[in-house]
C-alpha cells in the first residue's frame, strides 16, 4: 500500500479518483470493475442473500484517506449517506498522521456460545455437574466443527452461570453456559451457534433441566480492539481557537457523554457514524457491531461514552477507546458481495484482528472530529456547507447546478429545499 496521504482527492472528478486508484494504489481495471457497473450486486446474487428480493439498495461508497495506523498507510472504504462524514473521519487522520499515527491492539478472536437450562432440581449442582464435564462438552462442540479448528480455531474453555437465584418465578431460574469459541478470521455465528446446537443435548443429561436457546451472543467482550492517539495541542489549533483551548474544549465535551446519558447516545452515535461505513463497506454485521458497541458502554451499570479522552502530562491531546468486535474477513458476504470483497483489498486487510483494530482507528477519529467541531464553531457549519448539495439534488438541481445552487445557500445561511427550490426556479428561467 502506498501513502494514504492523498492531497486534493475530493477536487477530482469520481473518474479522476478512480483513475488515481489504479495509478497510485496498483489496482488493475479489473480488480476496480465493480466500481463501474451500474449494478454491483446483481440481482441474483442478491435473491440468493435474503428472501423476496425485488432489487438491491446502494449507498454512496466513499474514502477515508490519511490514515496511518500502527506505521501502515491505510485508504479506508466507507459506505454512508450522511454527509461530512468521510471528510471528517479523513480531516482528523491528517492531524493524527502528523502526531504518529493511530496504535492499536486487539484481543484473541473469542466469541461466545449460551446455551440456557431451565428446571434443574438443584442449580448449584447441575453447574458443578457442567464444570466437571468441562473437557467432555469442548471436545463435543469441537467435534461439530473440525475445520474451525484445523485452522487453529475452535472451542477453548466454558463457564456457568446462575441467574435469578432467589426468583420466585421458575420462568425466571436459570442455568446459562458460556462457551468460548475461537472463530479465526471468521466473525463465526454459524460456527457458534453449530457448535452450541450440537452439545445442547448433552448439557441436558448432565443437568437433568431443559435445554431452550442455544445460540451466539453478540455481546462479545472477550473480542476486544483498541486504538489511541496522542496529539500536541499545536496540532489542533483552528481559526480563532488555540491548540490549547481546542484540547480543553474536546476533554470537556468527552466528560458530558461520560456524565449523561442522554448526551452519550449522540456522542457514541457519532463514533459509530465512523465505525458502521467500514462495517458496512467490509459486508460485516452492523447491527451486531452496534449492538455490542453500546452494551459495552454500559458495562459499569450506567451507559457513557465509549471513547475517553484527557490530557497528559505534556499537555498532549490523548484518545483511547475500546470495543466489541465481532466482525469477520472470511464466509458471509465478505466474500460475496464485489464491493465487499474491493474494500478489503483496498485496505490490504489480512485478518480479522487487523480489520478489527482499523474499524476502532476509525471510530476514534470521527469522534475527535465531531467533538472538535462542536467545541469550536459548532457542528452546523461544516455538516450544512456538505449537507447543502444534498438539499440542491433533492430540489432538482443537476450537473453543475448543483454546486450554484449549493453555494448560494450556504451564502444566504438558508439550507432547506424551499429555498434551493426557488433558486432552482430562478436560474433556469
Amino acid at each position: 500500500m502506498k501513502s494514504s496521504r492523498i492531497p486534493g482527492f475530493y477536487n477530482l472528478s469520481v473518474e479522476q479518483r478512480r483513475d488515481l486508484l489504479k495509478k497510485e494504489l496498483d489496482f488493475s481495471a479489473e480488480e476496480l470493475s465493480s466500481l463501474y457497473i451500474k449494478e454491483p450486486l446483481s440481482t441474483e446474487t442478491a435473491d440468493k442473500m435474503i428472501e423476496n428480493v425485488i432489487g438491491t439498495f446502494q449507498l454512496p461508497f466513499g474514502l477515508g484517506l490519511n490514515f496511518l495506523i500502527n506505521g501502515k498507510d491505510y485508504v479506508i472504504p466507507m459506505v454512508i449517506e450522511e454527509a461530512s462524514v468521510v471528510a471528517s473521519a479523513s480531516h482528523i487522520a491528517k492531524i493524527v498522521r502528523s502526531a504518529g499515527g493511530f496504535h492499536t491492539e486487539a484481543t484473541e478472536r473469542v466469541m461466545i456460545g449460551q446455551i440456557q437450562v431451565v428446571g434443574c432440581s438443584d442449580f448449584h449442582a447441575a453447574k458443578q455437574a457442567i464444570l466437571n464435564e468441562k473437557e467432555v462438552l469442548i471436545n463435543a462442540a469441537n467435534a461439530a466443527y473440525p475445520s474451525i479448528v484445523s485452522r487453529g480455531g475452535g472451542a477453548e474453555d466454558l463457564d456457568v452461570r446462575i441467574l435469578n437465584e432467589d426468583s420466585d418465578s421458575s420462568y425466571g431460574k436459570m442455568l446459562v453456559v458460556h462457551m468460548y469459541i475461537n472463530t479465526c478470521d471468521a466473525m463465526g455465528a454459524n460456527i457458534i451457534n453449530t457448535m452450541v446446537e450440537s452439545v445442547a443435548p448433552i448439557v441436558e443429561e448432565i443437568t437433568n433441566g431443559k435445554v431452550y436457546l442455544r445460540i451466539l451472543s453478540n455481546y462479545a467482550d472477550k473480542c476486544l480492539a483498541r486504538a489511541r492517539c496522542v496529539i500536541p495541542p499545536e496540532l489542533l489549533s483552528t481559526g480563532d481557537y488555540s491548540g490549547e483551548e481546542v484540547r480543553d474544549g474536546v476533554i470537556h465535551a468527552y466528560e458530558f457523554a461520560a456524565s449523561d446519558p442522554y448526551r452519550a447516545v449522540t456522542h457514541n452515535k457519532g463514533i459509530m457514524n465512523g465505525i458502521d461505513p467500514v462495517v458496512i463497506a467490509t459486508g460485516n454485521d452492523w447491527r451486531a457491531v452496534e449492538a455490542g458497541s453500546h452494551a459495552y458502554a454500559a458495562r459499569h451499570g450506567s451507559y457513557g461514552s465509549m471513547t475517553t479522552w484527557s490530557k497528559d502530562q505534556a499537555g498532549n491531546l490523548v484518545g483511547e477507546i475500546e470495543l466489541p468486535m465481532s466482525i469477520g474477513t472470511v464466509g458471509g458476504a465478505t466474500r460475496v458481495h464485489p464491493l465487499a470483497e474491493l474494500s478489503l483489498s483496498l485496505m490490504s486487510i489480512e485478518s480479522a484482528k487487523e480489520l478489527a483494530q482499523v474499524i476502532v482507528a476509525v471510530g476514534l477519529a470521527q469522534n475527535l472530529g465531531a467533538l472538535k467541531a462542536l467545541a469550536t464553531d459548532g457542528i452546523q457549519k461544516g455538516h450544512m456547507a456538505l449537507h447543502s448539495r444534498s438539499v440542491a439534488i433533492a430540489a432538482g438541481a443537476s450537473g453543475e447546478m448543483i454546486d450554484i445552487i449549493a453555494e448560494k445557500l450556504i451564502e444566504e445561511k438558508e439550507i432547506r429545499v424551499g429555498k434551493a427550490k426557488e433558486l432552482v426556479e430562478e436560474y433556469t428561467k
